[in-house]
């Protein structure tokens, strides 16, 4: 490479680097030994080598995938079984933590000298990549070393907004993971909190990103977004996920079906012009629009299928104060005044079930104020800051 070139390809690079890119010099130790590896379709470096290639170039023998939800790919609709068996694009074996099972067997791992974890996460407790690393972890906890190649939270370090999983609503997939529903922790920190919560038991180690600070949002990262699930697709969208993926609860339409998820929400009868003038929250901007979802093989069942729905697109304006949860309260406060409006979903408590607590909705339903409602959880939000301090990398 000649000397040009290599300054091109500094100026070209993210600002941060990931753990699978700083394997090869931060995870020697695990060189020839027999690795495992729970990884998804945005396991890649920024110049698109895969997690597997990545590791087998570093001399570390992956002998075993392990699938989250939406598969190794990544083409899995939500909630859609993951099925095990071979990978024909590497030929290893695969064992699915998304279908009959959610935590791998004694048998998955006994064999294993180490389980390497890759996972772009969302930054929410709803997102069920969280959960699926502490299934991991408790499964491990007398056998492999669990490695995680850490990853940027898109939402960024610093913010933290929602509820804590009350202990009336049992652990799910969606609510598994410590602390308040936007919880401010990378995975690799998420995974030290675990570990920690239960006296240190377990091994683990954590690749760290270099260049990543607590303030950056996922633009400021300097890295391309790969979508980590079928209908995440943006960075932008990121950005929107954890308020307006709440519509889910309703029979308004998150955007499934739409060539924008999470950044399109709107119902046949909805008055767009009413419900954007009701709703404003910073870092973002709300326009009226019209759509209609079709079914695809990211959402084969969209809300309001070939009905053309008014609604609003959502934009984010300022990354850096964008607060979605908050965004999401505000847009179920203003359709509650909305004809029409309804709690739906693919269960009657879907709310309650996507935020870990029925305190919400309850409050929706009595008509209490978005502030209210956010103000209920400042108790447990500075509590979790003040917890979390002694499990930070960055």
């Amino acid at each position: 490479m000649t000397a040009a070139a290599a300054l091109l390809a500094v100026l070209a690079a993210p600002a941060v680097q990931v753990g699978l890119e700083r394997v090869s010099t931060e995870a020697a130790h695990l060189r020839g030994r027999r690795v495992g590896l729970l990884a998804h379709a945005a396991s890649v470096t920024a110049d698109g080598r895969s997690a597997v290639d990545v590791l087998r170039g570093a001399g570390i023998p992956v002998v075993r995938l392990f699938a989250p939800e939406h598969g190794l790919r990544g083409q899995a609709a939500a909630g859609e079984h993951v099925a095990g068996g071979t990978d024909e694009a590497t030929g290893l074996p695969v064992v699915s933590l998304y279908g009959a099972e959610t935590r791998p067997r004694a048998e998955d791992l006994r064999d294993l000298d180490a389980v390497v974890v890759d996972l772009q996460d969302a930054g929410v407790r709803f997102y069920t990549y969280a959960s699926t690393l502490i299934h991991l972890l408790e499964a491990a906890r007398e056998g492999p070393e669990v490695v995680v190649l850490d990853r940027p939270n898109p939402l960024g370090g610093e913010l933290v907004e929602g509820p804590v999983r009350a202990a009336d609503v049992p652990a799910t997939l969606v609510s598994t993971a410590p602390g308040p529903l936007v919880h401010g922790l990378t995975l690799g920190e998420l995974a030290r909190h675990v570990v920690a919560g239960r006296g240190g038991s377990g091994r683990l180690t954590v690749v760290r990103m270099s260049g990543w600070t607590r303030a950056m949002r996922w633009p400021a990262t300097g890295r391309e977004w790969v979508a980590p699930s079928p209908n995440l697709r943006s960075a932008e969208a990121a950005l929107a996920y954890p308020g307006v993926a709440l519509l889910e609860a309703t029979n308004v339409s998150e955007g499934r079906g739409t060539e924008s998820p999470f950044l399109l929400l709107g119902a046949p009868r909805l008055d767009a012009a009413a419900l954007a003038a009701a709703v404003g929250v910073p870092g973002y901007s709300l326009a009226p629009v019209r759509f209609t979802p079709r079914a695809s093989p990211a959402a084969p069942r969209p809300k309001h299928e070939g009905v053309e729905c008014a609604g609003l697109r959502v934009g984010v304006t300022d990354a850096a104060h964008a607060r979605p949860y908050t965004l999401g309260v505000a847009l179920l406060h203003a359709l509650r005044d909305q004809p029409g409006f309804g709690w739906s979903g693919l269960r009657p408590d879907h709310l309650d079930w996507l935020l870990g607590t029925r305190r919400v909705r309850r409050m929706l339903d009595v008509g209490a104020s978005v502030e209210g409602i956010l103000a209920a959880d400042a108790d447990d939000i500075e509590a979790w800051r003040a917890e979390r301090k002694a499990i930070l990398l960055y």
